[in-house]
């Protein structure tokens, strides 16, 4: 798993590889590319995609309901979706039997922390598999190579020294700045002999976070500020009680617009998991194209980081998740990404309202707990499939 390159020595699997490579989006081997992670096997989708699509779909509509439903104040179900279904269709198709508080809890406080929720989670997860496609390391992601901590230190610089003289976009400017600046760095360190060596990645990245952290606790204890480490909290360990409708044109724009070129480039996506050589020979200009994808994840972690903390491992786990369910083309892989990735944020959400309620844990705790282990499940894995080949 941390070779730099997949065992490609087999000419019979190569070829295969291309030709699938090349295959069209409806090929009946389209679930089965191998675009994946490396000394992993070829895996196909261990269900139809169809299927496995409309199920993640109807999973998130239930996450989604239940977080209209809890809270510190709980609604019913049935009054949760009426609210719901009055406000959508602008007239009272339901009849009201309600207390307008429930209203002003689902439409002004529950609904955008839903949608910036799933915005967030899906943004980062798809994010995670772009970024692993163009490193080729199943343990790259935006928490593991530093770009979540680039990011919000970047966003405490501006509140630490008061340069908001852009309000709002001032915050978005200086994570997506940070986080640029991280990703630059960690590829500067990691790069040996004109490559880049993904245990070297995984250390730069590690070593990045830790320095950053520091550097973002100096901010906070030299500040004047008194009330700067409460707001420092929040994007340290994340969070979306924040969410607000004048918050989400942002969020929900970025993921649209990154999802987007992600798609019109999986086949890319696809190409460089068969590795720098076999890519450039179909064509691929991997060094410029690797460049445009880092400065896409780049804005993308920013913008996230800027709206909601720093929430880790989303970007690690949801795609080893994905790639079991449908398989390793990008074409079918990222919008079921997406899909994963919003339930899960939405997941952690509520697990953290549900904690110690009403009061709230940070939603990076939640994560933390989920993908600390996960991480240890891949080195261990990797450990074994060594033992085993040896």
């Amino acid at each position: 798993m941390l070779d730099s390159k997949p065992d490609m020595n087999d000419g019979g699997e190569q070829s295969r590889l291309l030709a699938v490579l090349r295959s069209t989006p409806g090929s009946a081997n389209g679930g089965s590319i191998a675009g994946r992670a490396p000394s992993a096997p070829v895996r196909a989708a261990s269900m139809p995609y169809g299927l496995a699509m409309g199920v993640l779909a109807a999973f998130l509509v239930v996450l989604s309901v239940l977080g209209l439903m809890f809270g510190s104040v709980s609604i019913p179900a049935p009054t949760a979706l009426g609210i719901l279904v009055n406000w959508l269709m602008g007239f009272e198709l339901v009849p009201v039997t309600w207390r307008d508080v429930y209203e002003t809890i689902i439409i002004e406080t529950r609904v955008p922390r839903v949608i910036l929720a799933g915005a967030v989670g899906a943004t980062l997860a798809a994010t995670g598999m772009t970024i692993q496609a163009i490193v080729r390391n199943p343990l790259a992601g935006p928490s593991i190579l530093g770009v979540s901590s680039g990011a919000a230190t970047g966003a405490v610089v501006v509140m630490r020294w008061g340069l908001m003289g852009l309000g709002a976009f001032t915050l978005y400017i200086s994570a997506f700045a940070g986080a640029l600046v991280t990703l630059i760095v960690v590829f500067w360190v990691a790069r040996t002999g004109g490559q880049i060596t993904p245990t070297r990645l995984v250390l730069a990245g590690i070593a990045m976070s830790a320095v950053l952290s520091a550097l973002t606790s100096l901010f906070v204890l030299t500040s004047p500020d008194p009330q700067l480490a409460s707001r420092v909290l929040f994007w340290t360990l994340g969070g979306f009680a924040a969410a607000q409708w004048k918050l989400l044109p942002l969020p929900v724009a970025a993921l649209v617009v990154g999802l987007g070129i992600m798609l019109v480039q999986a086949r890319r996506l696809n190409l460089l998991m068969a590795g720098d050589e076999s890519a450039t020979a179909l064509g691929l200009d991997v060094h410029h194209f690797r460049q445009r994808m880092f400065v896409l994840t780049a804005a993308l972690t920013g913008v996230m980081v800027a709206v909601s903390g720093v929430i880790g491992f989303v970007g690690l786990i949801v795609p080893h998740i994905v790639r079991f369910l449908v398989g390793s083309d990008h074409r079918r892989a990222l919008p079921a990404v997406a899909l994963v990735g919003a339930s899960f944020a939405i997941a952690a959400d509520l697990v953290a309202r549900a904690v110690i309620s009403p009061l709230e844990l940070p939603v990076g705790i939640i994560t933390a707990l989920v993908g600390g282990p996960f991480f240890i499940w891949l080195l261990r894995r990797d450990a074994k499939v060594r033992e085993q080949s040896a």
